[in-house]
């Protein structure tokens, strides 16, 4: 997601997600044992869906893949007793290397900092095929991401001109906090973002399942529906809660975002909300761009992974608890390493791309971008669960959707599963959660070597 910051004030986030704030009342001491057994594949749900969940939260983060954030986390699952049910980083994984005369291995990552990799339509599709990247029915290589990472690196006079840190991973040890929540509640490995392309068409895919043709930046305004016109509709409450003062991917859709400003509110708002029992039906969590809480390569890891924390554990610890899920995920891959293709889907409106110029990699919007981090956190939540049902994350659209009788958006949300996997509605296995690790701090940031 090469995008001029700048411009991503105007061309606002989407990150739906209800995040509760402040470690209030969260036990701190060393993290309780998440282990069990492990869930089958995909049990069937039982019980009700729409009398059990009154709260649904979606929260984006910035750029990450999953191999680069959760590739590891059969070893942590191994280590509480767990199966190592995730399909993460193959022991032999590589790229070739930007003059193709040999190749880098995956490694892990010292520094919780790194230079930007590109994830905009052209660069993906390399990363998918770095010899045929032009032809969609190509086969999925996988092998461009190096070739991409140096090549952005050469054009912006970075330090790493060869592209290894695109095959740069974490595990537990840097991301205690993520790899802990997503062991002892519920993760995906075949969670994709909706097409291959940067943050802001991914974004507006996550609010209308559509990203009305764009593959780059979009118009300043879209004149199309999203999941918060149909809530509006149906009399279903919702706010949008933004992290950096104005910055939301609803203001683009107008001019609905205008005439509902007063459901746009800052973050401080969703902790009184939690306080008060106040917290509406949907919520998005808009991300931190501006005060680098993001995520995004360029920003230390640190400081996100503190703000998502805080957010999380004050749902936790709220009276909103007992009926609420809150759904964390990232909005694309970054250009960093995944080993697994992106899937084939259904275009979601029939739009070709408007915006590819003769000289860029053709294509449609009938495949997804790669695999990306998930979180499924609720009571209702199979303890431990791993889903390998391919979606998008317009499944969440589906979700939320499925529990309030809301019609679809386009095809792609209406192909999404429903989510429903991931949770056992009669039984609230998780009503007292576990006491989540405070996030590592102190790893050191640097961009002038690696790992």
């Amino acid at each position: 997601m090469p995008i001029p910051r700048a411009l991503r004030v105007f061309i606002p986030l989407i990150v739906v997600a209800i995040s509760l704030a402040g470690c209030q009342g969260v036990r701190q001491g060393p993290p309780e044992s998440v282990a069990g057994p492990s869930p089958s594949p995909t049990p069937a749900p039982s019980g009700s869906f729409q009398s059990n969940i009154n709260h649904i939260v979606f929260m984006m983060q910035e750029n990450r893949s999953f191999d680069s954030y959760f590739g590891q986390l059969n070893a942590f699952r191994i280590s509480q007793g767990l199966g190592p049910d995730v399909d993460g980083v193959p022991a032999n994984a590589s790229n070739p290397t930007f003059d193709g005369s040999g190749t880098i291995k995956a490694f892990k990552m010292a520094t919780q900092c790194q230079e930007n990799t590109s994830p905009s339509w052209n660069e993906s599709h390399r990363d998918r095929n770095r010899n045929n990247p032009g032809t969609p029915s190509a086969p999925a290589t996988m092998d461009g991401f190096v070739y991409t990472a140096a090549k952005y690196a050469r054009d912006n006079n970075f330090f790493d001109q060869e592209g290894r840190r695109a095959m740069g991973h974490y595990d537990s040890d840097q991301l205690n906090y993520y790899y802990f929540m997503a062991t002892a509640f519920a993760t995906s490995d075949r969670w994709f973002s909706p097409l291959p392309a940067r943050t802001p068409p991914n974004r507006i895919f996550s609010l209308a399942a559509t990203s009305a043709g764009y593959t780059n930046d979009p118009p300043r305004t879209l004149p199309i529906k999203t999941i918060f016109h149909l809530l509006q509709n149906a009399n279903i409450s919702w706010k949008v809660y933004v992290t950096d003062p104005g910055i939301t991917t609803l203001n683009v859709f107008q001019p609905f975002a205008t005439q509902h400003k007063e459901n746009i509110v800052p973050l401080s708002q969703y902790f009184a909300d939690l306080a008060a029992g106040t917290l509406p039906q949907v919520a998005l969590i808009e991300t931190g761009e501006t005060s680098g809480l993001d995520e995004h390569p360029g920003n230390a890891i640190t400081p996100g992974v503190k703000h998502t924390a805080n957010i999380i554990n004050a749902l936790m610890t709220s009276s909103a608890w007992k009926d609420s899920v809150f759904i964390l995920t990232w909005d694309e891959g970054g250009g960093l390493f995944d080993h697994v293709p992106p899937m084939d889907t259904v275009s979601p409106d029939g739009i070709k791309p408007l915006d590819l110029k003769p000289t860029d990699h053709q294509g449609d919007f009938t495949i997804t971008g790669f695999r990306v981090p998930l979180i499924v956190i609720s009571p209702f939540v199979k303890p431990h669960f791993v889903s390998h049902t391919p979606m998008d994350y317009s499944a969440v659209l589906k979700f939320i959707e499925t529990r309030f009788g809301l019609p679809n958006l386009t095809a792609r949300d209406a192909a999404q599963p429903d989510m429903t996997e991931f949770f056992d509605f009669s039984n609230a296995a998780l009503a007292t959660p576990p006491t989540p690790p405070t996030p590592t701090s102190g790893r050191p940031c640097y961009f002038d070597h690696l790992p």
